[in-house]
């Protein structure tokens, strides 16, 4: 199961006397308890460092600190600056419909296309979009499509073929896709998945962009009577995109891959689209972060707009064709991996001196009932 991170928060062989489960020859019953004793100790020493560390980990994932907002680049109600004015931070093409509540890009209507987009491009580093969606409809299970598409591209307002947006784009999509249109895939729908293109990658819609995805999970979007939320995260080349999508205040792992290569001067946006099935496509708020993140001098001093959108991977997104899951990690363990990884290996230590102790205590009155 994939770890999860609470949202909006700051986010040896020998134990004592039953390490190996041996007697203790020359120490007696109390001295066997005060080693119990220590023993006690250490765990509870262990379990705040543990819980320390753990905290340490929650906070890789940003709060939503209004400090770090980027008010420019961020989508929120009651939507002002938005529409076709020179002034406008945001604009919309389409079908889209903006009320005080929502951004509908599509409505539950059959061929529909819609997008917004953020007019003012953005120059961070290192960043993590926080996106708000509803996707709702009178469509029954499977009758019903086709999804959501947020984008970081060099163009904006650009029309095409993939969920209403350009093909051939360059830059990073994040595809929320409800409706499966692969008969051969054993994939359960919804299923959001990624993708990083230099304009010379076709999206294949036949085979729902397996060919080219990153990576991707499984996600029930659909008809939630509670919020649904993305988050996007990119830093020092790695690319993380988290769920939080079942009423648990918390993000749930969806994509994790490094070796990213994302330039600066980009547009957000965000595009749906309809065919011959239909759904409601909100959006309900788009919040960009900085995060603040050192870089060393030759990576301060280079000129981020001129970087190529690309990916580094020891697997080739080609080879997701033979992939059931299409999951895979290109890169070696992340930190909060191996720290999960420590964790369970310490946890294992530290449940078999307990069992051990108790072991040796029962062997001891066991053998005290003899004398």
């Amino acid at each position: 199961m994939a770890p999860t991170v609470t949202r909006y928060q700051p986010n040896r062989t020998s134990l004592g006397c039953g390490g190996t489960g041996a007697s203790c020859p020359g120490f007696s019953r109390l001295g066997c308890l005060n080693k119990m004793g220590n023993f006690k100790g250490f765990l509870s020493t262990a379990l705040v460092f543990l819980i320390f560390e753990l905290c340490l980990v929650c906070c890789d994932i940003t709060d939503g600190n209004t400090e770090h907002l980027k008010r420019e680049n961020s989508l929120m109600k009651p939507y002002q600056g938005v529409g076709s004015s020179p002034s406008s931070q945001w604009d919309f093409w389409g079908s889209t419909l903006v009320t005080s509540s929502y951004v509908r890009l599509t409505p539950d209507e059959r061929s529909k296309q819609g997008s917004i987009w953020n007019t003012v491009p953005c120059y961070l580093k290192d960043w993590e979009m926080h996106v708000h969606f509803k996707v709702h409809g009178s469509g029954k299970k499977n009758l019903h499509g086709d999804g959501i598409a947020v984008w970081y591209t060099k163009d904006k307002l650009h029309p095409g073929p993939v969920f209403s947006n350009n093909a051939l784009f360059h830059g990073l999509a994040v595809f929320i896709d409800t409706y499966s249109n692969d008969d051969a895939t054993d994939r359960s729908f919804p299923y959001i998945s990624a993708m990083v293109n230099n304009g010379s990658v076709n999206y294949d819609h036949g085979k729902d962009g397996r060919s080219s995805e990153l990576g991707g999970c499984s996600a029930e979007i659909r008809n939630r009577e509670h919020d649904t939320y993305l988050a996007i995260r990119y830093s020092k080349g790695r690319l993380t995109v988290m769920v939080d999508v079942e009423d648990k205040n918390e993000w749930k792992e969806c994509i994790d891959i490094g070796g990213v290569r994302l330039p600066t001067g980009y547009f957000f946006g965000a595009s749906a689209a309809t065919g011959d099935l239909s759904d409601n496509h909100d959006i309900i708020s788009m919040k960009l972060y900085q995060l603040m993140v050192e870089h060393t001098p030759e990576e301060e001093n280079q000129d981020w707009t001129k970087i190529e959108p690309s990916v580094s991977l020891l697997k080739s997104p080609k080879d997701n064709i033979d992939d059931p899951t299409g999951n895979f990690r290109g890169t070696p363990l992340t930190g909060w991996k191996v720290f999960l990884l420590l964790l369970c290996a310490l946890l294992g230590i530290v449940v078999c001196g307990v069992v051990g102790a108790v072991v040796f205590q029962k062997r001891q009155e066991r053998n005290k009932r003899f004398y």
